[in-house]
C-alpha cells in the first residue's frame, strides 16, 4: 500500500521584547536560576497581569507580514492543567479568539516549485518555566525565569507533505521573523521550537488519519529527522495490522527515535475560559495601519527585486535574502562596486566560507560591507586579478590593512597591465620551453595553460590574465 504524509507544525517564536508578556520581569537569557520571575509571573495571590503593548504590536505585524486577518477584538483565555513548572495552575492564552486569524506562506521546493502553506492561527502566550533534570539526582529543580516569557504560536494547516516541505516552511517562518525583528529566532537558546502534527493516510484517502505530536523540536535537522522516523513508526504500526494511538511523543536525538510521553489530552480537558484579570483587546484599524508603516521590504519582495535590479538568478537571490543581514550586506557591496553579479559571487561564495569557518554571523564579519566593495573595484579597474584579491580578502579577514588599497601598496600586489613587460615574460617562458610550443603548433589547444601558468608564476600572479592569455596566443600563433 502507498501511504501519504500529513504534516502541520505549531511553532512557538520568543516575542524580542525586554519584558515579559504581564509584567515588567526581565527576559534575558542565561540570568541565574529565579532571579527573573516576579509576583505577577507566578500568580501570587492580590497581583494583577497588565498586557505588555509591545507583545500586541509585534503580533499584528506578524501577521500583516502573512497578510493573514487581524482579530478586531481578541481575548486572553485561561488554560488549566497542572505542571510543577506552571506555578499559577494555568497558562494565560489565547483560544476562540486570537489575535492573528487565517493568512499563508509561500514556500520554495527543492526542485525549484513553489507550494502555499496554510496558517491557520496565530496567538500570544505567556510561556511556562523549565524542569530540570541533569544536576538533580533523582529529583527535579524548577527555573522559573521563562514563566510569563511572551511567545508568539504559529499553527499552520495540515497542508504539508513531507519532512522536507516542513522543513521548508520552518526555515521560510524562522526567516520571516527575524526579517521584522520581532524575534531573534535563536533555536540554541529555545527562542524558536515547534510541535509537529504527524499522521498517515492510504494515498487517495481524503479523511485524515490518527496522528501524534511531536514536542519542542528546536532545529531544523531534528525537525526532518523526527518527523521520517515518526512516519516510519506509524507505517510499520499500520501495515502489522494496529492501530495509530493519538498521543504526546518526544524525539530522542541521542537515540534517534521517537517515544511516547504521555496520551494526548483533548482541548476541553483543558477548561479554557476568558481571564477575568484581562479585558479583550480591541485593535483599531488606525493601530493596524501604523504598524504596517514600520514593515521593512519582506524576503519573496526584496528577492524579486535583486532578480530584477541585479540580474541574479532565482537560486542565487533566494539565498541572498535567507537573512535580512545578508541581504543587506549584498545589497552594499553591489550598490558601491557596482557589479552585482560579482558582488554575489564573493557573499555567497569566500566571505560565506569564512563565516562557515569560524562559524560567525555575518554581522560579526572583520570584513565589513565597505571593506569587500573597495576590493571588488580593485579587481573591475584591473588594479588586481580575482586571485590576487582572495590574498587581500584573508589580509583583510585578519585585520592586516585598514582597507585592500593599503594591502595592495603595503604587499606591492598591484597588477602588471604594462603590455610590455607581460611581453617580455611571455617571451622568456615561450624561449625556454620549445617542446611545448611544438605540441601547440601540432594542435594540442591545451598546452596554453601549461603557458599561462608559467607566465603567472614568472610574475608573480601579478600579469593580468586577459592580456596574458591573448599575448601567449598571438606570440605562439
Amino acid at each position: 500500500m502507498e501511504w501519504e504524509t500529513v504534516i502541520g507544525l505549531e511553532i512557538h517564536t520568543q516575542l524580542a521584547t525586554k519584558s515579559k508578556i504581564f509584567s515588567g520581569a526581565a527576559t534575558a537569557y542565561g540570568a541565574e536560576p529565579n532571579t527573573q520571575a516576579c509576583a505577577v509571573d507566578l500568580g501570587l495571590p492580590g497581583v494583577l497581569p497588565v498586557l505588555n503593548k509591545e507583545v500586541l504590536n509585534m503580533a499584528i505585524k506578524f501577521g500583516l507580514a502573512l497578510d493573514a486577518e487581524i482579530t478586531p477584538l481578541s481575548v486572553f483565555a485561561r488554560k488549566n492543567y497542572f505542571y510543577p513548572d506552571l506555578p499559577k495552575g494555568y497558562q494565560i492564552s489565547q483560544m476562540d479568539f486570537p489575535i492573528v486569524g487565517k493568512g499563508s506562506l509561500t514556500i520554495e521546493l527543492d526542485d525549484g516549485s513553489t507550494k502555499v502553506i496554510g496558517v491557520t492561527r496565530a496567538h500570544l502566550e505567556e510561556d511556562a518555566g523549565k524542569s530540570l533534570h541533569e544536576d538533580f539526582h533523582g529529583m527535579t529543580g524548577i527555573d522559573l525565569n521563562r514563566a510569563g516569557t511572551p511567545l508568539l504560536e504559529i499553527v499552520s494547516e495540515p497542508d504539508m507533505r513531507s519532512a522536507k516541505e516542513a522543513v521548508a516552511y520552518m526555515r521560510k517562518m524562522h526567516s520571516l521573523v527575524r526579517y521584522i525583528g520581532i524575534s531573534d529566532g535563536n533555536m540554541q537558546e529555545g527562542s524558536f521550537r515547534c510541535d509537529a502534527n504527524v499522521s498517515v493516510r492510504p494515498k487517495g484517502q481524503q479523511e485524515f488519519g490518527t496522528r501524534t505530536e511531536l514536542k519542542n523540536i528546536n532545529s531544523f535537522r531534528f525537525v526532518e529527522r523526527a518527523i521520517n522516523i515518526e512516519v516510519e513508526r506509524q507505517i510499520d504500526v499500520l501495515e502489522s495490522g494496529g492501530s495509530v494511538v493519538q498521543e504526546t511523543r518526544l524525539y530522542d536525538a541521542d537515540r534517534d527515535e521517537t517515544r511516547s510521553m504521555r496520551s494526548k489530552e483533548e482541548a476541553n480537558d483543558y477548561r479554557y475560559f476568558p481571564d477575568p484579570d484581562l479585558l479583550p483587546v480591541e485593535v483599531t484599524e488606525e493601530h493596524i495601519e501604523k504598524i504596517r508603516a514600520t514593515l521593512p521590504e519582506l524576503p519573496d519582495a526584496k528577492k524579486a527585486r535583486f532578480m530584477q535590479s541585479f540580474s541574479l538568478k532565482a537560486e542565487d537571490a533566494a539565498k541572498l535574502v535567507a537573512t535580512r543581514e545578508v541581504a543587506e550586506y549584498f545589497e552594499s557591496v553591489a550598490d558601491q562596486s557596482g557589479d552585482a553579479r560579482l558582488a554575489a559571487n564573493w557573499v555567497m561564495g569566500e566571505l560565506s566560507a569564512y563565516l562557515n569557518k569560524q562559524e560567525m554571523d555575518i554581522s560579526d564579519s572583520p570584513v565589513s560591507a565597505d571593506m569587500l566593495a573597495l576590493l571588488l573595484k580593485r579587481v573591475t579597474d584591473n588594479t588586481i586579478s580575482g586571485k590576487i584579491a582572495k590574498q587581500v580578502f584573508e589580509a583583510l579577514w585578519n585585520g592586516e590593512g585598514k582597507d585592500a588599497d593599503e594591502i595592495i601598496e603595503n604587499k606591492g600586489l598591484k597588477q602588471i597591465t604594462d603590455s610590455s613587460a607581460i611581453e617580455a615574460i611571455v617571451d622568456e617562458v615561450i624561449a625556454a620551453n620549445p617542446e611545448q610550443v611544438e605540441q601547440f603548433k601540432a594542435g594540442k589547444e591545451k598546452v596554453l595553460g601549461f603557458f599561462v601558468g608559467q607566465c603567472m608564476k614568472a610574475s608573480k600572479g601579478k600579469a593580468n590574465p586577459g592580456q596574458l592569455n591573448q599575448l601567449i596566443r598571438d606570440k605562439l600563433k
